[in-house]
């Protein structure tokens, strides 16, 4: 896999291109772990703040309450508007089945929308819910196809807008509303991963109702941290370890840990990047502050690899670390394309 980084050569008229090589060294589910060669500090630092801030993502954008008081028609479970439909109002009954709403409990039950959260709370709860991003499928709304050309208060179609919707009661020990109460209004492949949908968003008890409809937007995290995929984002030299005195180096055979003389190579290099995490913890058996310092002295010592850097990273779910990385890549892409186009143009 390889990034192209331009040079801002390409203000005078020439491009250098840069293929910087990864390799993945671990990858699962959420996180991934990689090894930039032939890239300096200064890349690998764009593509960190590429992918926290500019990696396009779905989230959620607004959300729509229904408010008021409810009386539920236990036949049919219609909501009728509160007292409208009861007959000792003069109510024709259940605005669905025509069922006579005459005794609370027996034809129909109160609910009210007053949770113990407040709904800017269940606003900003939502807006950090992990929204499965399709970017083959969904658009910015200012770049949508549909809708560029429209003024931003009329933008919002299938190609750049995902609505779920959720309507759940509370009982009379208490439920937990979550993540997977949440429906989508379109593929249901498009609904909160299974790993997800646990997440709480508020807790309703008896009366209490909670239903809302939740549009999510394309949006990046330089924006706000609801768009940001990616968290844990780091990166730090690659180290090898050196063996320049076998002789003292035996102090630390000795420890009986986990690395010994037989995990170096003819050339006295330990290249395996586990195993120089794992050296780098027991050196501090034989480092400074210990008795055998003075003897072992710099018998292994820990070095950088020039231009090259493990890198790794977690995703919020809402894609893959390789969606994440791939779509990173392509806007640290355009803005070097960008920049070199601005650069000419003043210089």
């Amino acid at each position: 896999m390889g990034l192209r980084k331009r040079a801002a050569e390409e203000a005078v008229g020439s491009e250098v291109i840069v293929m910087v090589k990864i390799q993945v060294l671990e990858e699962g589910m959420e996180n991934i772990k990689l090894l930039l060669k032939d890239c300096d500090r200064a890349f690998a630092n764009a593509l960190r703040r590429t992918l926290m801030s500019e990696t396009p993502k779905m989230a959620i954008e607004t959300v729509r309450f229904q408010m008021g008081s409810f009386d539920l028609c236990l036949s049919c479970g219609h909501l009728n508007p509160a007292a409208a439909a009861r007959e000792s109002a003069g109510g024709s009954g259940c605005n669905q089945c025509e069922k006579k709403l005459e005794k609370e409990g027996v034809d129909f039950t109160v609910w009210e929308t007053n949770g113990s959260l407040p709904d800017e709370m269940v606003a900003q709860r939502l807006a950090m819910i992990p929204i499965p991003t399709d970017h083959k499928q969904f658009h910015y709304e200012e770049t949508c196809p549909n809708c560029k050309e429209l003024v931003p208060e009329d933008r919002g179609c299938p190609a750049c807008n995902m609505i779920y919707t959720c309507k759940a009661f509370g009982t009379e020990e208490g439920i937990t509303v979550t993540a997977g109460d949440m429906i989508y209004l379109g593929d249901q492949s498009l609904e909160i991963p299974e790993h997800y949908r646990d997440i709480p968003i508020t807790k309703l008890y008896k009366g209490q109702m909670l239903e809302f409809y939740a549009t999510a937007v394309m949006g990046r995290g330089s924006q706000h941290a609801k768009w940001s995929p990616v968290c844990g984002t780091a990166f730090v030299p690659r180290q090898v370890g050196i063996l320049n005195n076998k002789t003292k180096a035996k102090i630390l055979w000795d420890l009986n840990l986990k690395i010994n003389a037989k995990d170096f190579d003819k050339n006295g290099r330990l290249e395996d990047q586990e195993k120089v995490e794992t050296l780098a913890r027991e050196l501090y058996h034989v480092g400074d502050g210990t008795e055998n310092k003075v003897d072992f002295k710099e018998a292994i010592t820990i070095e950088d690899v020039p231009g090259e850097f493990i890198f790794s990273f977690e995703t919020d779910g809402s894609m893959s670390p390789q969606t994440a990385l791939e779509m990173a890549s392509a806007s640290l892409a355009e803005i070097f394309g960008s920049l070199g186009v601005d650069l000419k143009a003043v210089l």
